[in-house]
Parts: C-alpha cells; sequence; structure tokens
C-alpha cells in the first residue's frame, strides 16, 4: 500500500479567548479534513520528548520514526545536507538567521519574511567582512541561512530565536556550557555584535527601512551540531520515499533518509505557497515511491508571528488546497492509498513559539474501521482509537 503524511506544520495550538476559547483547528471551517477524520482513526502523538528541544528538527525526524536521541544532532546539519554543504568530522554547523533587532529586543526571527534573493545579498556580504578559515556563511531560503564553524565545540546553549521574541537580545547571547566551549561562544557573540554594526547600515536594510520593512540586522546562530549518523528509511522500514517542502530543514532530513527530494516552483513556506503544485507533485511523486512526505510550512509561521486570523487562513487553506484534492484523487488511484494527517508539533499563538504537547493525528487506510472521532481538533482526537502514539508506533502503524 501506498502511503501519504500531510504535515501542517504547527497547526497545533492552545484555546483562544478571541475565537471563543477555542483553538484555530476548532475555528476552521475544514470540512475535508473533518472528512477524513470522521473516515479515519485517530488520536495524539507525543512528536518531542520533554527534555528534547520542541523544535521541527527533532519533531519531523520523529514522524519518520527514527530514534530522535540517537540521531539528533540540530538542525544546522540537516540544513547544511539539503544545500549541498559537505561538512568535514569536525565542522559545527548551525541555522543562522537573519533576524530584526529593534530597541535592544528581538523584534522578529525572520526579518520581516525578508526575501531570498535580500537575505542572499546580505549573507555574501558577511563572507567577505567575516570569513576566513574557520568561519563561513551559506545562504539559503530567506531568513534561513547556514553558518559553519570548522573546530567549533558543541559545549554551547544557543537560543532559538523564535523562543524568544519580544525579549532583550542580549540575554539571550551564546553561552559556553562546558570549559571547552568557550571559545565557540566567543567567536559567536563577537560575530552577532559584530554583524548587527555592520548589517544596520547595509543598503539592503536601508532600502527596507525607508519601505516600511523590518531589517535584517542582525545574524543569530541556534542548533548546532556535527553530521550524524542515520539509516535510510529503506534500511529502516524497507520502504522507498519523497520528501516535498519549501524549507531546507526537511530537504536536509530527506536526503539523510535516502528519500527524493522535490522542489517545487513558488514553495514559500508561508500563506502565498504553491499548494496546487505541491499537491501535483505528490501525487506524481506517489506513482513511484512508496511514501510521500508532504510538508506545509505555512500555519507554523502563523503561529509565530501570534496571528490567529492567518493561522486560521491556513488551516482552511491547507483543506481545501491539499487535502481535499488529495482525498478525491487517491480515491481513483489505481494502487489503494492511506493517508495520514498531522502536525509535527504545536505552535500557540499565544505564546509564538513551539511546546512539547502531543499533536493530534488522523490515519486513514482503504478498508478500515473508523473510530468514533468526528473532527479533527487537539480535542476530539483525544477520544480516538490510535490513543496516545510514542517514538516510532507512529509510522509503525501506519505502515502497517
Amino acid at each position: 500500500m501506498k502511503t501519504i503524511i500531510i504535515l501542517g506544520d504547527g497547526m497545533a495550538d492552545y484555546p483562544l479567548e478571541q475565537i471563543d476559547n477555542k483553538t484555530p483547528l476548532m475555528a476552521a471551517h475544514k470540512p475535508a479534513i473533518d472528512k477524513l477524520a470522521k473516515m479515519g482513526v485517530c488520536g495524539m502523538f507525543k512528536t518531542v520528548p520533554d527534555d528534547m528541544p520542541p523544535g521541527s528538527e527533532v519533531a519531523n525526524l520523529a514522524v519518520l520514526g527514527y530514534d530522535v536521541r540517537k540521531v539528533y544532532q540540530g538542525r544546522g546539519v540537516l540544513e547544511a545536507a539539503a544545500m549541498g554543504v559537505e561538512l568535514k568530522p569536525d565542522d559545527l554547523a548551525m541555522r543562522c538567521n537573519l533576524i530584526c533587532l529593534e530597541n535592544d529586543l528581538i523584534k522578529n526571527h525572520s526579518a520581516g519574511h525578508i526575501s531570498s534573493e535580500e537575505g542572499k545579498i546580505l549573507i555574501n556580504a558577511l563572507n567577505e567582512r567575516f570569513a576566513d578559515d574557520v568561519i563561513r556563511f551559506y545562504p539559503g531560503v530567506s531568513y534561513r541561512h547556514l553558518l559553519v564553524i570548522n573546530g567549533g565545540n558543541t559545549a554551547i546553549r544557543l537560543t532559538p530565536p523564535h523562543d524568544v521574541p519580544g525579549k532583550p537580545w542580549r540575554d539571550y547571547m551564546p553561552q559556553a556550557t562546558a570549559p571547552e566551549g568557550e571559545q565557540t561562544a566567543k567567536r559567536l557573540n563577537d560575530l552577532i555584535l559584530a554583524s548587527h554594526t555592520f548589517l544596520n547600515s547595509h543598503p539592503i536594510n536601508q532600502t527596507r527601512i525607508q519601505n516600511g520593512k523590518d531589517p535584517g540586522n542582525s545574524i543569530w546562530g541556534w542548533s548546532a551540531g556535527t553530521k550524524p549518523a542515520m539509516k535510510t528509511f529503506m534500511e529502516l522500514y524497507g520502504k522507498t520515499g519523497a520528501v516535498i517542502s519549501a524549507v531546507d530543514l526537511l530537504h536536509g532530513i530527506g536526503i539523510y533518509a535516502g528519500f527524493k527530494v522535490i522542489h517545487v516552483e513558488g514553495a514559500t513556506g508561508l500563506y502565498n505557497t504553491n499548494y496546487e503544485g505541491k499537491v501535483a507533485a505528490a501525487l506524481k511523486a506517489i506513482q513511484d515511491v512508496d511514501l510521500v512526505y508532504l510538508h506545509i510550512e505555512a500555519a507554523d509561521e502563523a503561529g509565530h508571528e501570534g496571528n490567529v486570523d492567518l493561522k486560521i487562513k491556513c488551516i482552511e487553506a491547507l483543506d481545501q488546497r491539499v487535502v481535499q484534492p488529495i482525498m478525491e484523487a487517491v480515491q481513483n488511484a489505481p494502487e489503494p492509498v492511506a493517508l495520514a494527517f498531522l502536525p509535527d508539533h504545536p505552535t500557540p499563538c499565544a505564546l509564538r513559539t513551539h511546546t512539547h504537547d502531543p499533536v493530534p493525528v488522523i490515519m486513514y487506510k482503504p478498508n478500515n474501521t473508523p473510530d468514533s472521532v468526528q473532527q479533527y481538533d487537539e480535542v476530539s482526537c483525544q477520544e480516538g482509537a490510535l490513543g496516545v502514539l510514542y517514538g516510532d508506533q507512529f509510522v509503525r502503524t501506519l505502515l502497517g
């Protein structure tokens, strides 16, 4: 049986007073998703252990059935793989955001969702100014870039910028957790301070400010690690796969998993992404592989912005422009197709960051016996037949 996993990044949330103590999933009009819940079996999935960071890198590895305690090496190494950056054994790779600092606070983690073109110019300028035989920047997508420190040490504490919006940035500067990490922490602190001075006056940022946009006026490194040792999905579960996403993190996971990585023109990671192109790519790919991992980022970004209305719009777009056409297509597929629908983690609008809470899950297989769940949300799915899933239970149950 073929399998398509539709992952709405960060969809899960908490009840909010402004929408009558409902979550965005409860408030959204989502007939296709609710129909899928009625047709399938539901439950909850604890994607991130309480003692690990609730990042998308950990959560998505867990959704694919990897032992996150064994394979997790930070986000940077996964994005390096997606960008084609070959890491040496002594390289420390980390995600490097372009962020907006204002009035000594982290205004946002994304430099106002700076364009990839502008981001590339700023990263290239940083290389010209600061790169040497130890450090190197690599441009990515929008605000998401890569920093590699040769000989860097992992004994450092780095705070994801999306965890601390509106907080004093100097309170969250890199810190060594052991003496061997002190040199790396100092190098990163020096880079942040120097980059802030340098980027503030860059013409790209001056133009953004004049146009009423947030500047990318500092770098911010986080989720550092060294090259991981991961088995492919075929080695673990005997299945071929493909991943479709707008973000390098998922492409990197796909590369290490041995998946085909599919890039879709117009995929932005935001509400304006090319939903139809992603669906078409998924339906084409499922003809050639056993499992397609279709990742949609938009709701997560809305959660980080604390934008409740936008998050609801993202869920409704996912319902009508992704779930409904895929459900219609697989009904007439020449081979049975199982569907799964879930977020990787919650991104509550009130907190604007990720949490460790379990996420609601739907699994549908042709000719399965549905459970009693009639709609998809964080409360209803708690009554589903799947109960609470941990570790590799989700993917093993889905694949049978």
